[in-house]
């Protein structure tokens, strides 16, 4: 209702009571609250319809504008709440007042009943006093009806100016999208799927960072509990003491200050990927009396050639990889191959494993050790070889000069040479590890040309003691 409206149906009710009720000196009449009670209700509606949205009729646009319409009012939820509370707090204030005048009219049954039986001198004096306080009563009511009003009509007009500038924001806004909204139910889908594609691919890229920096932490400190472990074992007593004497490669190790099984993990490989290639020299060693790891590093092939079944043993020159041997309890010791191969009897070796050590060789020493081998060796001992393949040229891109103490590769047919004149004989060479495994970008190059210089990044070379 508007404030004209309001008020006139106030001033209505209130000429309607003194009409039907007027002032008399011998009895008293009590009002009738019937037209205010019907006034409340309407108010009462008015407050409830607040933050409604009118009905409209079915259909696709309508129910578009219908949709956006309660999206926009429960957005001004909380613009409106606190006119909301105080329409609700005037309406208990109307209740409260009806129930007051109510009491009243019940009062003044009970007195007009009083009077009606009792016509005493206080009752006279009530009646003698009363206009003077209907009077009072009035003013206080006439002051409380327009301070009233005049509330109600400054938080009308200021809920009306904000309504006005919400209407007249969304009428910008809407022709400011007319466009938009045209073609907003086709491209709903579309921007949905592209958002959550993002969305998708930030979540995966943040993800996947994570798991990066998760894993630089873990290899930190992994290597970090390792190196103090192993340190720890090497500093208890009984624990493992590395031999003094000459060595081949662990003098040019020891001058790089760095951890070498780590530099293993990293460069060549996990204990478990070696471990799992292993099978194509336990699958030759099968029925060997004894087989000798020359450099077992961190023991993959001895712990094959034990689950094979195959006796096997192991030196090396770096202590850690000794120890960390005999932490699996394989049977391992610190040696300088050179010393450690005068030192066991002509034609005992009934087996020789070595990989990834020639290319550690001086080359001026690399005939020595194939020679004494050769002496070594019993009749029919197989001997395996694993080292960088020279004829893959790849090899010198990539692997070969990563490892600070390799010296120079060892051609097949070199190494096939040295073989044959120390006395082995049926001797084989297989290529390991294609390069474009490890470089797609090879797969570009024509066949026989990738064949010929991008082969195996490694070969495996076998020979018996004849």
């Amino acid at each position: 209702m508007r404030d004209e409206e309001l008020t006139a149906a106030i001033d209505a009710v209130r000429e309607r009571v003194r009409a039907r009720y007027p002032e008399t000196v011998a009895g008293i009449n009590t009002p009738d609250l019937l037209p205010l009670l019907h006034a409340r209700d309407m108010a009462e509606a008015k407050v409830a319809a607040i933050g409604t949205v009118n009905p409209r009729p079915p259909g696709f646009k309508n129910n578009l504008i219908q949709k956006f319409k309660k999206t926009v009012a429960r957005a001004l939820n909380w613009h409106v709440r606190e006119q909301v509370e105080f329409n609700r707090a005037v309406m208990a204030c109307v209740q409260a007042t009806l129930e007051t005048l109510t009491e009243t009219n019940r009062a003044l049954s009970a007195v007009a009943a009083l009077a009606a039986n009792h016509r005493s001198q206080e009752f006279e004096d009530l009646r003698a006093h009363w206009h003077q306080w209907r009077t009072s009563f009035e003013e206080r009511r006439s002051a409380s009806e327009i301070h009233l009003l005049r509330s109600l009509s400054e938080l009308q007009s200021a809920f009306q100016l904000r309504v006005t500038l919400l209407e007249q924001s969304f009428r910008d806004l809407l022709g400011r999208h007319e466009a938009s909204f045209r073609s907003l139910s086709e491209k709903h889908h579309d921007d949905f799927q592209l958002e959550l594609d993002r969305r998708t691919d930030e979540i995966q890229k943040r993800l996947w960072d994570d798991l990066a920096n998760i894993q630089v932490e873990y290899e930190r400190t992994i290597h970090r509990e390792l190196k103090a472990v192993r340190q720890r074992a090497a500093a208890q007593p009984g624990g493992f003491h590395p031999q003094e004497g000459p060595r081949s490669r662990d003098a040019a190790q020891a001058s790089i200050a760095i951890d070498w099984l780590r530099f293993a993990d990293q460069f060549r490989g996990s204990e478990e990927r070696i471990r799992s290639e292993q099978h194509r020299y336990t699958r030759r060693f099968q029925g060997a009396r004894s087989v000798l790891d020359i450099g077992c590093g961190r023991g993959e092939f001895l712990e094959a050639a034990r689950d094979a079944g195959i006796p096997a043993r192991g030196i090396d020159s770096s202590a850690e990889c000794v120890a960390l041997c005999r932490g699996k309890n394989l049977e391992a010791e610190q040696a300088d191959l050179f010393l450690y191969l005068n030192a066991q009897p002509d034609a005992s070796l009934a087996g020789v494993y070595c990989s990834q050590v020639v290319e550690h060789l001086e080359p001026a020493r690399l005939p020595d050790f194939i020679n004494l081998l050769g002496r070594k060796a019993e009749p029919g001992a197989l001997v395996a070889m694993e080292t960088p393949n020279p004829e893959c040229l790849a090899i010198f891109a990539t692997h070969f000069y990563i490892d600070p103490t390799h010296t120079r590769p060892v051609p097949p047919v070199l190494l096939r040479f040295y073989l044959e004149e120390a006395g082995f004989g049926q001797v084989e060479i297989e290529r390991l590890s294609p390069a474009v495994e490890s470089i797609p970008a090879l797969a570009e190059i024509p066949q026989n040309l990738r064949e010929t210089l991008f082969g195996g990044l490694d070969y495996a070379i076998f020979a018996r003691k004849l």
